[in-house]
């Protein structure tokens, strides 16, 4: 049986939630009638609202222009410039000169459009993908050292862009490459982010709130090998990894379950297959098979992973199966298996909290997160109007 069959009926079989979206009309019709013709220049709009805001911004481009030789001439500016630069991003905010709601909604549907003209890779979709990115860029964060997160996107350079758990996100990267030629006003952290926010509530999941004011760091910000989740591992080091993030136990297993999205790849992580019937539709199905599957290790001559006993088409990871192993990850997992409503609502809420580590509170431009509205809620509200 295809993948492409049993994603259809698994859609329309979702339980009505607060966090899911309802729209009276099918998707492939708002994507067949919903025009993207965008093209938005960095916004002037605000500028306008005071004289001192046009002050402060030509006393603001003098100084760039005085200061752009030593901060990209040399190394020592390099290392210093992103505290300027978080500097830089917290004065827009306080003059109030930054793009609108409506600026990042446009950059929203580009990556819609993007998401949907994937053709025939990985099952018709970039969404798990871009879920990816955004995941990989910000969960390099340590609480500790205050070091990593989404706030450099710091994957642009080597050897980060190069670390095993990284492998085959320059796909990811390239596409959202030719989104910021478009928009080149977006910083690649906030680009990366509203990706995986995108590409989540897109392929039918909750909606994640989400807000812009990452800024782009230098390669001399870029994190060490090893705090991304290895997946050969079991419950320590999981534990380890999230805990250095900030997350607790729940939060650990809420995110886990953004594996029912995607596949693995024998030419990327050496691991092949995909978690669920459904790579394309996030569903609370990763929790329900852990429990109503039967697993068994995959003989085969690659690295330790679990397959389905019935259809040997499926595959759990040591770190996925661990989920039903330990005792503490085994009860909310439990949960979520018996409750999609319940899993969208926290894993809703521990995503928006991952896309977020590392930014300081002072560079967001709003204080409370948005909720973007999908295309199929545009096209909606266009309709009523």
């Amino acid at each position: 049986m295809s993948f492409s069959a049993l994603r259809a009926p698994l859609r329309n079989a979702r339980v009505a939630n607060p966090l899911k979206r309802v729209s009276p009309f099918p998707k492939a019709q708002f994507r067949a009638s919903f025009a993207r013709n965008y093209s938005t220049p960095p916004p002037a709009g605000e500028a306008a609202k005071s004289s001192s805001t046009g002050l402060y911004l030509g006393l603001g481009g003098a100084a760039a222009a005085g200061l752009a030789y030593f901060f990209f001439a040399t190394d020592s500016g390099k290392e210093t410039g992103t505290s300027v630069k978080s500097g830089v991003q917290s004065a827009k905010v306080a003059a109030n000169f930054v793009p609108t709601k409506e600026d990042y909604i446009k950059v929203y549907n580009k990556i819609a459009q993007v998401i949907d003209d994937a053709g025939e890779y990985d099952d018709g979709s970039y969404g798990p993908v871009l879920v990816r990115l955004a995941w990989h860029a910000s969960g390099t964060y340590d609480k500790d050292s205050k070091t990593g997160g989404s706030n450099y996107a710091t994957m642009r350079f080597e050897p980060e862009s190069l670390h095993g758990a990284n492998a085959g996100l320059k796909v990811a990267r390239d596409l959202m490459g030719q989104v910021k030629q478009e928009f080149p006003w977006i910083s690649y952290g906030d680009l990366w982010t509203l990706a995986g926010v995108a590409a989540i509530q897109e392929m039918a999941g909750p909606h994640i709130p989400w807000r812009p004011g990452r800024i782009d760091g230098f390669a001399a910000q870029a994190t060490p090998d090893g705090r991304l989740p290895d997946a050969t591992q079991g419950a320590d080091h999981l534990r380890n990894i999230f805990y250095r993030m900030g997350f607790n136990d729940q939060e650990i297993v809420a995110l886990s379950g953004a594996h029912a999205l995607g596949r693995c790849h024998r030419d990327r992580s050496g691991f092949e297959g995909p978690w669920t019937f459904s790579p394309t539709t996030v569903t609370n199905d990763y929790f329900k098979l852990l429990f109503n599957e039967s697993w068994v290790w995959k003989k085969w001559d690659g690295p330790k992973q679990l397959e389905d006993k019935k259809t040997k088409s499926l595959m759990m990871l040591p770190t996925d199966y661990v989920l039903v192993q330990d005792r503490s990850f085994k009860k909310y997992a439990k949960q979520y298996a018996e409750s999609q409503d319940l899993w969208f609502k926290d894993f809703s809420s521990a995503v928006s909290r991952l896309f977020e580590l590392g930014v300081p509170t002072s560079q967001w431009v709003s204080s409370e997160p948005w909720i973007m509205p999908t295309v199929e809620e545009q096209e909606a509200s266009k309709e009523k109007k």
